[in-house]
């Protein structure tokens, strides 16, 4: 059993990790995003487009999902929170968390959607905190 000191560790490891990955994402550093998952990582995150694959394969559907939102001068932000860890006997954890886009434009008022449950497996590689796999779940298609 993980002791109350260490589960309180490794929850402020993570929150902070998943604040940095998502400032990333969030100010368009797609390659940056992309090296916080493992070299073979897993991303899917938006219904009826395939997973995407390895560090250069996501930062490629990063560029080609935010393509929409050219001379659009919107700011997406992904919050995060409800953390939910489970530490695996292999050493790497299960994540559960509860995700809300917000997108503002400006002059205009934030329009929250989508509303998800992140699923994320998390694996130390040279001690460092990365994604091995990462599914989004839409809460209006369940």
């Amino acid at each position: 059993m993980t002791s109350t000191v260490s589960r309180t560790d490794l929850y402020a490891e993570v929150q902070q990790f998943y604040a940095r990955q998502m400032q990333l994402l969030d100010g368009g550093a797609f390659e940056a995003y992309a090296e916080t998952f493992t070299e073979d990582g897993e991303f899917r995150h938006t219904p009826g487009r395939d997973p995407a694959r390895t560090r250069a394969g996501i930062s490629a559907e990063l560029h080609d999902f935010h393509r929409r939102f050219d001379g659009d001068p919107v700011q997406r932000r992904h919050w995060f929170g409800m953390i939910d860890l489970e530490p695996q006997d292999d050493g790497s954890v299960r994540s559960a968390v509860y995700a809300l886009v917000i997108t503002t434009r400006p002059g205009g008022k934030p329009d929250v959607a989508p509303s998800c449950v992140v699923h994320d497996v998390l694996v130390r590689v040279d001690g460092e905190l990365l994604t091995r796999s990462r599914r989004v779940e839409h809460d209006q298609l369940v």
